[in-house]
């Protein structure tokens, strides 16, 4: 569990995050959602000790971040920001990667971080392209590769920042499943999605964020009864049950 207690921060005397609580919750999805600029990945920021915030605190799994080193952070908190650069490296190493927090200088691998990280890689399906270069491989699989560098990671939670931005629809459904199994398997997730319809058809519980603030906390169903959709976006969200579940859809 990762929970913001009253916090504020920024970049140098510009404070973009004023008051921030919330909490996301074990094995559960919580989505941050809001316009350009509102400060959603500047929480996140925050969250993994990229920048200093005042006020408050912040605990995973009850544990303060604040006096973390970095790698203590990692070892808590993966993290996969947004627009990353592809690498050139194999697959392999890439998942590798997700066991610096435990690599004291210099950095070798032992035994066992192989073992753990081809295990990431099977369980994310990708196993098979452990030897391939990453920027031979298509956006949903290099999608799968970061995540498996997660799972490597070995933390309790992981945050996301826009991580089906260059996904196409087909693949964005196959990443909503596998987010779906990581919080099934316990996983706390945070995650800053544009998307609002898959925002609200994968998340468990939804915080709304306007001008370095949280105006708005709940489920999926208890944001469409307010109309902080509308005032975040501008657009009407409606929701329908079927066969196959509840269904979102904008009016």
């Amino acid at each position: 569990m990762i929970e913001v207690n009253n916090i504020s921060a920024g970049y140098g005397k510009k404070e973009i995050l004023q008051g921030i609580s919330f909490k996301a919750e074990e094995g559960k999805i919580t989505t941050l959602v809001g316009s350009n600029g509102s400060g959603k990945s500047t929480l996140l920021k925050a969250l993994l000790g990229l920048i200093p915030w005042s006020g408050g605190g912040i605990t995973v799994d009850g544990m303060p971040v604040k006096g973390m080193s970095r790698a203590e952070i990692a070892r808590w908190i993966a993290y996969l920001p947004q627009g990353k650069n592809v690498p050139d490296i194999s697959a392999g190493r890439m998942t590798l990667h997700g066991r610096f927090p435990y690599l004291s200088y210099p950095r070798r691998y032992r035994e066992s971080d192989f073992r753990i990280a081809e295990e990431a890689m099977r369980q994310m399906g990708v196993l098979e392209l452990a030897d391939r270069q990453m920027a031979e491989l298509s956006g949903g699989m290099r999608q799968k590769v970061y995540l498996a560098m997660a799972l490597a990671q070995q933390a309790p939670a992981i945050v996301m920042d826009e991580p089906t931005t260059y996904l196409d629809i087909g693949q964005q459904f196959k990443f909503a499943e596998i987010i779906k199994k990581l919080s099934e398997s316990g996983k706390t997730i945070v995650l800053v999605l544009h998307d609002i319809l898959l925002a609200l058809k994968i998340s468990d519980h939804i915080a709304a964020v306007r001008d370095g603030k949280i105006i708005q906390c709940g489920t999926p169903e208890e944001i469409l009864k307010t109309d902080i959709m509308r005032e975040l976006y501008g657009i009407t969200v409606k929701s329908v049950r079927t066969e196959k579940g509840i269904q979102y859809y904008y009016e």
